[in-house]
């Protein structure tokens, strides 16, 4: 017989592979994540670490999530392969928008302290506000450090969330913003940038961001190195390679890996419900976050910014600059915010790896190793 808890969670990989498939719901992630989730939860599997005749007989699981989990090496990897993907260069021709790629992570920092106040630890509660930076490779970083026994939920409520950021952000968005605000348009900029500037630009981030948090340095130095792949001009074949095969091949993997923790004795557990719900507020916080300080900004400009471009300094890209997009399209067919809604999109790339560099910092000091 099969044991209710392992059936219900048979259903939940089911669901995840549903939502993978028919609603393309980060299908990269939730389609290896929920096959695994199936694996791990039939009795007796071999993909999990089994005591036969008192010998131990290592999983396949196991073994990836202890190799590239545990050591942090699969959400590194994929730090390289989303840094060969960025173009910053809406960056340069919007560079307030950093600002806004740091608003945005406000919703972190207020989801850690609701964490802890309904009784995680300091630890629990960095890894469940980190699923705020709407970034899955930051959130299993964090949450693979501090805990892994939270892994399962975290991870699925990161990439959940992110594909669902054209439902959870346009209604924070207009309840903050007038139409007024909504249709406000953004001066149409074509400055060029130069090949100089876009290869100095990774080591510099990568430079400063590591003085300023040492513990980012990995997540920051693996991002902008990728990036420079990119931007270098010598080593195209290398940066194809962490487009494709380095990001095909190592999100399967970290697919697998965090399917490995989604046990029934694991998952089925009242924590899950409050990393879910709390997982929401962070992402809901962290588009307010960046609503509120654009609206702040403008009490001081001549040139009114757009307040919905705060929204997109969220980490989850394209999705949020599509959803600003598309919002101040329905407001004013002739609003065209596309380009700065990707730079304070991009923004929020290097915000989020901040952040989770912050985090670690923070919890490593004050909450022990």
């Amino acid at each position: 017989m099969v044991p209710l808890g392992n059936l219900i969670m048979i259903l939940v990989g089911l669901v995840l592979i549903y939502l993978a498939i028919r609603k393309e719901y980060e299908p990269t992630l939730l389609l290896p994540i929920g096959f695994s989730t199936i694996l791990v939860n039939i009795p007796g599997s071999s993909v999990l670490d089994q005591a036969l005749d008192g010998v131990l007989h290592r999983g396949i699981l196991n073994i990836f999530f202890d190799v590239g989990i545990s050591t942090e090496i699969f959400p590194l990897l994929i730090f390289i392969a989303i840094g060969s993907m960025i173009d910053f260069g809406p960056l340069f021709e919007y560079p307030v928008m950093f600002l806004f790629g740091a608003a945005a992570q406000f919703g972190i920092f207020v989801t850690m302290v609701v964490a802890t106040l309904v009784g995680f630890d300091i630890k629990q509660a960095a890894s469940i506000g980190i699923i705020g930076a709407a970034d899955g490779p930051t959130a299993i970083y964090v949450a693979g450090r501090f805990a892994k026994e939270l892994l399962g939920p975290i991870s699925v409520a990161a990439y959940s969330y992110m594909s669902l950021v054209p439902i959870i952000q346009p209604p924070v968005i207009k309840a903050l913003t007038t139409s007024e605000e909504r249709r406000i348009k953004m001066v149409l900029r074509q400055k060029k940038v130069s090949k100089t500037v876009r290869i100095i630009f990774p080591i510099a981030v990568t430079i400063v961001a590591s003085l300023v948090a040492p513990s980012a340095a990995a997540l920051i130095g693996f991002l902008m190195f990728g990036n420079l792949l990119k931007e270098s001009g010598v080593v195209n074949a290398l940066a194809k390679s962490a487009q494709n095969e380095l990001a095909n091949l190592v999100t399967i993997f970290l697919g697998l890996s965090i399917g490995s923790t989604m046990t029934a004795d694991k998952f089925l557990r009242p924590q899950t419900l409050l990393i879910l719900l709390m997982g929401l507020l962070a992402f809901i916080f962290d588009t307010a976050g960046g609503v509120l300080f654009a609206k702040f900004l403008n009490l001081f400009l001549k040139n009114k910014i757009n307040p919905m471009l705060g929204a997109a300094g969220i980490s989850a890209f394209p999705m949020s600059a599509r959803v600003i997009y598309k919002i101040a399209r329905e407001e004013d067919p002739t609003n065209y915010l596309l380009m700065p809604a990707v730079a304070a999109n991009v923004a929020g790339q290097i915000g989020s790896v901040l952040a989770g560099g912050i985090l670690v910092m923070l919890v490593t000091a004050f909450g022990g190793k």
